[in-house]
């Protein structure tokens, strides 16, 4: 399998139609029908699931969407390793990437980067917001420099650092609910109130032991990984979204509001990268600075 194949797999994925993919890549149809019935061979799986002469739309099969994803793994790797060795010059160039959970700590990243480009203003960022298992993932694919992990999360395969600040979680709540009123938010006041929860599993498990016997009154409506959504979902009065201090930012006038747990639960935040990884100088010049940035 060349990285041609995976190029021209993606564009029939990305077209739905062979005649589509085949114009965008500028060959014939029998050219780039043959080339996937070939790549179905080698891999001795069905990629396509092909239309009739009605409907030539094409639909990927369960084997052709962990092919696309691994396809697009290995094109934006290749892509990263060329755009690296392309910058190997004098100065310092080239981009970062981080990703993870949606954090108030991103404010320590912002400062590092800001130091950063003052001395590489060429150094560039990708940002990417995901849940940690998908962050892991990337971790382990070459995707990522470096990984964002909310605590609880377990980062023993990998290289860490731990961030200073730790962060409560707490309750997001419109701003006109009576539970507003309160200075913090007790087991007992949210039992049977329609919640909104972390899927993750280890803070699930943290929630429940806070919540005590009153988490047998608890109303889970749904879990979600990524807060902004269920914000909407908040504003629209369906529930309260469990979440980390600074996941949304709440002011005055916003329609929201955020009241810590009492007792308190708290979580800090750990910055991960694969153990022996060779960086990228961008890169390595970023871990450099946020050490410096976090003693």
């Amino acid at each position: 399998m060349e990285l041609k194949d995976l190029r021209h797999f993606l564009a029939v994925a990305r077209e739905r139609t062979i005649s589509g993919a085949a114009d965008s890549l500028y060959l014939t149809q029998p050219t780039l029908s043959r080339q996937m019935m070939e790549l179905e061979e080698e891999l001795g799986k069905k990629l396509f699931i092909r239309g009739n002469r009605g409907n030539r739309k094409i639909t990927l099969t369960e084997e052709g969407v962990f092919l696309r994803k691994r396809a697009e793994e290995v094109l934006a790797l290749v892509a990263r390793t060329e755009a690296e060795f392309l910058s190997r010059g004098e100065h310092i160039t080239g981009e970062v990437t981080i990703g993870g959970g949606e954090t108030d700590a991103v404010r320590v990243f912002a400062r590092v980067m800001k130091k950063l480009n003052a001395r590489h203003p060429q150094i560039r960022y990708r940002i990417l917001s995901s849940n940690a298992e998908d962050a892991m993932e990337q971790l382990d694919n070459g995707l990522l420099d470096f990984g964002i992990f909310i605590d609880p999360a377990d980062v023993s395969k990998y290289e860490f650092m731990r961030l200073r600040e730790r962060y409560a979680f707490g309750v997001l709540m419109r701003k006109d609910s009576p539970l507003a009123a309160s200075g913090a938010i007790t087991p007992e006041q949210l039992a049977g109130l329609p919640l909104f929860c972390s899927k993750r599993e280890l803070v699930e498990r943290e929630f429940a032991a806070w919540m005590g016997d009153a988490y047998n009154r608890a109303n889970i409506l749904a879990d979600y990984n990524l807060i902004h959504n269920v914000s909407l979902m908040v504003e629209e009065g369906l529930g309260y979204a469990l979440c980390l201090e600074g996941a949304m930012h709440v002011t005055e006038d916003s329609p929201f509001r955020f009241r810590p747990l009492e007792p308190k639960m708290e979580a800090g935040v750990t910055v991960a990268w694969k153990k022996y990884q060779t960086f990228s100088r961008a890169a390595g010049a970023f871990l450099e600075m946020l050490r410096q940035e976090t003693l």
